[in-house]
């Protein structure tokens, strides 16, 4: 679900086809949701966090969330109390770590096997507060300086617990959580760079669509040429079902393994008059067993959708 600027789009920010990245955001939860992806929170970064109505919207879908705020992002509060994120945190008593006051220790665990400790509490910031349906959790490396690289604002709607231990272990999950977002995010980046996403030059929707496209569907032919070289190294593949796949829901097991049978074009036999042929067809459902299919239909789909109205030059 690629962002389309709305200066790519005929009728700009009126068009129906242009969305915020906020609302792309929540529309990616709505349909992680409907496909029964599980997860326990959604976590994102300032520029949703700050986004009153991503914020909304998860609400109202009754979803967790742990959202970064910005340190200075003001809101509406009593002229003698906290305005940012940052006043809130610094309202917290802390006399040190033998005098934390309200802040609560938090040992982060890296990949590497090396321990970080932090501190976590529960701020006051305007109708955010320990005991409302949204919270200003602050989590810092050091409560008295507040460095700016490391300390977060994070707004999440977790019922806080009663007892300090189980307060205490959940702010640790609250904190474990949005350091999770950096590793996704590098991730991303990991995926786009070995993609090539990165390495283009176009001027136009048109362009920049076909060109990751290609690039989906260059993947897709390498994967396929590289299962077909594993598989020729491992050996002859067992023979496919020669059975009709049962439709009826009653069929269990069995049904479920010609369906991976007949979607795999890896483990179609020999004769079958496919031989050599890399994009043949799409798979029948919306979860594909190999990645011929993926290739197929990328390429349908840079032929049969027409680009933006709005959009002239191609490459």
């Amino acid at each position: 679900m690629p962002y389309t600027p709305a200066s790519r789009l005929a009728k700009g920010k009126r068009d129906p086809g242009f969305g915020t990245k906020p609302q792309l955001a929540a529309a990616l939860v709505a349909a992680a949701r409907k496909a029964g992806i599980p997860f326990r929170a959604v976590v994102a970064d300032c520029l949703d966090g700050d986004h009153p109505g991503f914020v909304e919207a998860l609400g109202a879908a009754k979803v967790a969330f742990v959202l970064a705020l910005k340190p200075r992002k003001g809101t509406w509060a009593p002229a003698d109390q906290a305005h940012t994120p940052v006043e809130a945190a610094r309202e917290l008593d802390w006399g040190g770590p033998g005098r934390p006051g309200q802040w609560r220790r938090v040992t982060r665990r890296f990949r590497d096997g090396h321990t970080q400790t932090w501190w976590a509490a529960d701020a006051r910031l305007g109708g955010w507060g320990p005991e409302g349906p949204h919270r200003l959790v602050v989590a810092t490396t050091d409560p008295a300086r507040l460095p700016k690289l490391s300390t977060w604002y994070l707004l999440c709607n977790l019922h806080r617990p009663g007892g300090r231990r189980t307060q205490q272990a959940q702010l640790a999950e609250i904190v474990g959580a949005y350091g999770l977002r950096n590793w996704v995010e590098q991730g991303y980046k990991q995926v786009k760079d070995e993609l090539g996403w990165a390495d283009f030059q176009v001027r136009g929707d048109r362009a920049i669509r076909r060109h990751w496209t290609l690039v989906c569907c260059a993947f897709s032919f390498c994967w396929h040429a590289g299962q077909a070289q594993a598989a020729s190294a491992a050996g002859p593949a067992p023979p496919a079902a020669t059975a009709a796949v049962p439709s009826s829901p009653a069929a269990g097991p069995a049904a479920a393994r010609g369906a991976q049978q007949r979607l795999d074009p890896d483990r179609l036999p020999s004769g079958s008059g496919r031989d050599g042929v890399v994009a043949a067809g799409a798979a029948s459902g919306t979860r594909l067993a190999g990645p011929v299919g993926v290739a197929w239909a990328l390429l349908a789909r840079m032929v049969g959708q027409p680009a933006a109205p709005a959009v002239t030059a191609g490459a």
